[in-house]
């Protein structure tokens, strides 16, 4: 027997789904372009840690290493890393997301949910919200993730009474974090009994209304294909015989095979080139804003400089490097899962934004009093260790232990002061 999640089995559902009628098209072993001529959404699987199991031969299509890839991973049947998978209806291409789901692992969930356009919310009918649920919530609504359907999971062990009940506690939940709960769609199934091949409305006919929903409320957004080019690389990965491709969701713009890159970020800026792009296994010549994608980096081995998770691929000269910016604060109070105590001067502890995380110090100027108290907003001078590149407007958010304390938005970049690397961040 193996191991995974609630949201892994869903995802796996999802992307190996076959229907008489051509609603999904399975385009995970087919090599060809099916996002030609429909809308294309990133979208993603958020919510707590459920372990469930299945006999590998209830699931031929995808194997569980195609989303738990780690061996931590498949050890304890959660996912820690973002893995991707692709999809089609008759009229949308989605990148699916399955973000980790275990509370240590929060910052892969925020890499995660940065690239989303819209998310499936998993919640086990068996048990309803969980603490990972309420994060996950919160920190989607700061990232900026603005509609949500929720996968009611695990029906077939739990009554209608308590799938009710489970979903006024979660529409509820919803609410309280800024969603729009009381016309958030729910659908009740078990992804367990999709994979085995039951054909009722809890099994393989729940993944079909989660598609028709997903298809039917949210809304594709509108892409900046203008701007320069810009992808946050989520990892990079060192092919022999050919280099080191970096991935990501390209964020701004548009790039084609052969041109010229720069790498920025943590100190370094390395000039390359985009020798290929490819797209879920394929290779193609060009890709743009909302794409997810690897490019292949001419010449980055021979820099001796190491492409890490948190650089940007950006047009050449487009981007600056800074390690002081200002930034608009909230500091959740312990009511909402965040701090008791006030933060002043020299607070030190880690951010996360977009695809990053580092350590980060921030210091309430005088003129807002010098202090910042639980459930208050202030301006506040925020110190990076290393240089970094942060747009006017990005949000961010700071985790303390293994609680999400604060978030924050950049609103103006006060230039570079220098920080040794061989420095520890408590140096800062």
């Amino acid at each position: 027997m193996h191991k995974s999640t609630d949201k892994a089995l869903i995802c796996r559902r999802l992307s190996s789904q076959q229907s008489s009628d051509n609603l999904v098209v399975n385009v995970t072993k087919r090599k060809r372009n099916v996002m030609s001529g429909k809308e294309h959404m990133n979208i993603g699987t958020i919510g707590h840690c459920a372990p469930t199991t299945a006999s590998p031969d209830t699931c031929p299509n995808v194997s569980f290493d195609d989303i738990d890839k780690a061996p931590e991973e498949q050890l304890r049947g959660v996912t820690i890393n973002a893995s991707h998978v692709e999809y089609a209806t008759k009229s949308r291409h989605y990148a699916h997301t399955d973000c980790p789901g275990h509370r240590d692992y929060v910052k892969n969930m925020i890499c995660g949910t940065s690239q989303m356009d819209g998310a499936v919310l998993v919640v086990a009918g068996s048990e309803g919200q969980m603490p990972q649920t309420r994060e996950h919530l919160m920190l989607s609504r700061q990232i900026g993730v603005k509609k949500i359907v929720v996968y009611v999971n695990k029906c077939d062990l739990v009554d209608n009474e308590m799938k009710e009940l489970v979903e006024l506690e979660v529409r509820d939940l919803l609410n309280n974090y800024g969603f729009e709960g009381d016309t958030t769609p729910f659908v009740f199934g078990s992804a367990l009994m999709a994979l085995s091949g039951d054909k009722s409305e809890l099994g393989e006919k729940s993944i079909l209304k989660l598609l028709e929903t997903l298809d039917t409320y949210l809304t594709v957004p509108e892409r900046d294909t203008n701007s320069a080019f810009l992808m946050p690389i989520e990892s990079a990965i060192v092919i022999t015989g050919r280099g080191t491709v970096c991935v990501g969701t390209v964020e701004k713009g548009s790039i084609s095979r052969g041109d010229p890159i720069e790498l920025i970020g943590w100190n370094e800026v390395i000039k390359s080139a985009a020798t290929d792009i490819h797209m879920f296994g394929r290779s193609v010549a060009s890709c743009e804003a909302g794409d997810h994608v690897g490019l292949l980096c001419r010449g980055v081995k021979s820099s001796g400089v190491k492409i890490e998770r948190g650089m940007y691929a950006s047009k050449p000269a487009s981007l600056s490097l800074n390690n002081r910016f200002e930034a608009n604060l909230y500091l959740i109070p312990a009511g909402e899962g965040g701090r008791a105590k006030p933060i002043s001067q020299r607070f030190i502890q880690q951010i996360f934004s977009r695809t990053w995380s580092g350590g980060a110090r921030l210091d309430v100027p005088s003129e807002e009093g010098g202090i910042l108290m639980p459930g208050d907003h202030s301006k506040v001078h925020l110190t990076l260790q290393f240089g970094m590149h942060m747009n006017i407007g990005q949000s961010f958010t700071i985790r303390e232990h293994s609680r999400t304390i604060a978030s924050g938005i950049i609103t103006k970049h006060l230039g570079t002061i220098p920080v040794p690397k061989n420095l520890g961040v408590l140096q800062l």
